[in-house]
């Protein structure tokens, strides 16, 4: 198999590939136009070879988008996270395929994405009970023009018609649910005994993400010293189960100093946790989990599960196991801890995604600022 370019005028060339001779015997081609350097024709031309090689070039003039999307899909599957992949696969096959899919790729207009995201928010339920959520179609929106920008690099289409869309949905804000200091100790009341009771503990002392607790070995934590190192998640899909894996960012991957509740009590728990693991034979190395199997809170969506239906049949305020975690960021707020020491505890990216997180704890914290610059001036 090859191929040529031919100059059609400037900035302008037509690529030829031979695939051979047809039945009838005459010759078969395969055209494309390209408008760019002839750079860029030349590397245009050597991609279609190799893709025609391999099976899976596509032609945006006779690919549907469905079978665009099922091609990206599987080109992005070893780059991104298998949630991420899962997450995207989902979208693709549950919302956008069914609605825009039939179109040729190379005929996808910004008025046909227009009018799916407003049907969505209408009528985009799978089960015909309503529409979706805002957050939703974003997301939908969000992968839909990161398949098609790739299909703008790969030459299939000149421009991404989701550039020239307006009704992209916002999703309204909302205050996130936090427990109070004293409802905090409510709860911990409530489940000191109980296998959730150190989960609790470490998201409403650290701050740290569900799948961040989950992946504590003991060698991670320094008891001497009150400091536990986040080194490594646990996550859950469909296809592969349980997974471990590193932080996504280097600012997930961080120390955070323990207070003398959560090094007591995970003294305590080490004691027991090697005890059942002695009965059982299985020996207490640093490598451990402290949430193993045996503990039945290894699987991030049974730790979830079984916090909500402990939330509900105790019929307390409707916080999520995630909400811990906002729980700790406000606490330390409230009490005047600096933006910035809450921002590397909870392993955000920068100190201004905290503050736009919290920014419905900065309003008392404005009066405070006022009445201690009172206190200072006051004579």
């Amino acid at each position: 198999m090859k191929g040529h370019l031919k100059k059609r005028s400037k900035d302008s060339w037509t690529i030829v590939v031979d695939l051979g001779l047809k039945a009838n015997g005459k010759r078969n081609q395969k055209w494309k136009s390209h408008k760019g350097t002839k750079k860029e024709a030349e590397a245009l031309l050597a991609r279609m070879l190799t893709e025609l090689e391999d099976g899976v070039f596509i032609d945006a003039k006779k690919t549907s988008v469905s079978e665009y999307l099922d091609k990206w899909i599987a080109s992005i599957k070893g780059s991104v996270s298998a949630t991420t992949y899962e997450r995207y696969k989902q979208l693709c096959d549950k919302h956008l395929k069914p609605t825009i899919g039939n179109i040729a790729l190379n005929k996808l207009q910004a008025i046909k994405i227009s009018e799916m995201y407003s049907n969505a928010i209408v009528s985009g339920r799978l089960d015909k009970s309503g529409g979706l959520s805002k957050q939703t179609v974003l997301h939908m929106h969000r992968v839909l023009k990161r398949a098609l920008s790739q299909a703008v690099k790969w030459g299939l289409i000149s421009k991404n018609p989701c550039d020239a869309v307006d009704n992209i949905p916002k999703p309204d804000k909302k205050e996130r649910l936090t427990f109070t200091t004293k409802e905090t100790l409510n709860l911990l009341e409530l489940l000191n005994g109980k296998p959730l009771y150190l989960p609790v503990l470490l998201a409403v002392t650290t701050g740290m993400r569900r799948g961040e607790i989950l992946g504590i070995r003991w060698k991670d934590i320094d008891l001497d010293n009150n400091r536990l190192n986040i080194r490594q998640i646990v996550i859950e899909t469909r296809e592969y189960g349980l997974e471990i894996k590193q932080p996504k960012t280097d600012s997930s991957s961080r120390s955070i100093a323990l207070p003398q509740i959560t090094i007591e009590a995970l003294n305590k728990y080490r004691v027991e946790q090697a005890k059942l693991r002695l009965q059982l034979g299985k020996g207490m190395t640093p490598e451990v989990m402290l949430f193993d199997e045996l503990s039945g809170l290894n699987v991030p969506g049974n730790l979830t599960s079984r916090f909500r239906k402990f939330i509900k049949t105790r019929k307390l305020k409707d916080v999520t196991f995630h909400d811990l975690r906002h729980t700790h960021a406000t606490h330390l707020l409230e009490q005047n801890i600096h933006p910035k020491i809450v921002s590397e505890r909870l392993g955000h990216s920068t100190i201004a995604l905290t503050m736009n997180t919290y920014s419905h704890v900065m309003p008392t914290m404005q009066e405070e600022a006022a009445n201690k610059v009172d206190d200072i001036l006051s004579i």
